[in-house]
């Protein structure tokens, strides 16, 4: 009975340390040190939603001038490391389009994305708009079009397809 009590417990051990091992680590807030991903930018002086990705044996998150931008690297076969966490910019509570917060994020896994929105992110491209609650995403959805969708539903094409730069986007106000 002692042995079968301990196996239990050693179980339940393990379960806990493999589930502590799963959470992702805190996000990180937006400084003007935090350079864009992909193009080296400064991410604080773009306006827009932002994103940043945490990987496995980094000390500091890839950030995103765009959250289209992060949604790509995502969607890429090509990647540095195992990814351990996702955050987004939660337009939501945001002060404004051209200032996003800098500390705001929200799990990607869980964020409610506006996409096909007439609207362009901090690199002028047509941006993927993330939001905490789903009633600020369909919200926003009403003003500026799209549809609402998961992270993993966010179409490849729509983030790693061509820019139609004939396109007419508009910056929300």
């Amino acid at each position: 009975m002692r042995l079968a009590l301990a196996a239990v417990a050693l179980l339940a051990l393990a379960a806990c340390k493999e589930e502590a091992a799963v959470a992702p680590p805190d996000p990180v807030p937006l400084t003007e040190e935090a350079l864009s991903f992909f193009c080296q930018m400064n991410v604080a002086e773009h306006g827009g939603p932002k994103g940043q990705i945490h990987l496995e044996g980094y000390p500091a998150p890839l950030f995103f001038a765009q959250t289209r931008d992060m949604v790509a690297y995502l969607k890429s076969p090509e990647r540095d490391a195992k990814i351990i966490g996702v955050y987004v910019s939660d337009m939501g509570v945001a002060p404004n389009w051209e200032q996003p917060g800098i500390e705001n994020w929200v799990l990607a896994e869980g964020a409610h994305f506006v996409v096909g929105a007439k609207v362009a992110g901090g690199m002028g491209a047509q941006e993927v708009v993330p939001f905490k609650e789903v009633q600020d995403a369909a919200n926003f959805a009403a003003q500026w079009g799209g549809q609402i969708m998961s992270l993993d539903a966010i179409p490849t094409e729509a983030v790693l397809g061509p820019i139609d730069l004939d396109q007419t986007l508009e910056t929300p106000s």
